[in-house]
């Protein structure tokens, strides 16, 4: 189930906020700029596919996002608790970052979380299957795919060079809660 916990940038310990509802969490971060949709994730595929069958799965989805907003590339990340580089992949996306383009993820299996510092609060927000996110460009964030990964997302991107990430050096991603393992990554290992 997908979720929002917002919190005060300075106390970790409470959220300000706890949502679950769809619709409560997509309006919520709305009002920030973000873009969050549930979209239909109906194709088989399973954490730990390759990017060319994913691409192939979903390229309607893609080709209508792509000429909607005028991205240049795609590429999938696809993880799974047996993935020897899991704690290197974790690892770079931990800390606090910000991108010149728009971050857009389409979570086609499993679940991941990205963490959203904007005006003086943090937005957990646990997309899960089917979930779209569209952080956009400056917003300071970090992403948790859990010590055990266990998804499948499709990223666009307007660079075509890809990700690009430029590291804010603050510790506050340290401060605040880890992802939990998806309870299909038990089943997965």
């Amino acid at each position: 189930m997908s979720r929002l916990r917002i919190y005060d940038d300075t106390n970790h310990a409470a959220p300000l906020a706890d949502l679950t509802d769809h619709a409560a969490i997509a309006a919520e971060l709305n009002a920030v700029g973000v873009r969050f949709e549930q979209w239909a994730a109906s194709q088989p595929i399973q954490p730990g596919a390759s990017q060319e069958e994913v691409i192939a799965a979903y390229r309607a989805d893609i080709d209508r996002l792509m000429q909607e907003n005028g991205y240049q590339a795609v590429d999938v990340i696809s993880l799974k608790p047996d993935n020897p580089d899991r704690a290197t992949f974790r690892q770079k996306f931990l800390n606090e970052h910000t991108h010149s383009e728009d971050e857009v993820r389409f979570f086609v299996a499993g679940a991941g979380q990205f963490t959203l510092h904007i005006h003086g609060k943090v937005y957990e927000v646990l997309c899960e299957k089917g979930d779209l996110i569209g952080v956009p460009d400056g917003t300071r964030h970090w992403f948790d795919m859990s010590a055990s990964p266990y998804f499948v997302a499709i990223r666009l991107f307007t660079n075509t060079e890809g990700w690009v990430a430029s590291f804010t050096g603050e510790d506050i991603a340290e401060r605040f809660p880890r992802m939990d393992p998806h309870p299909s990554a038990a089943l997965a290992s």
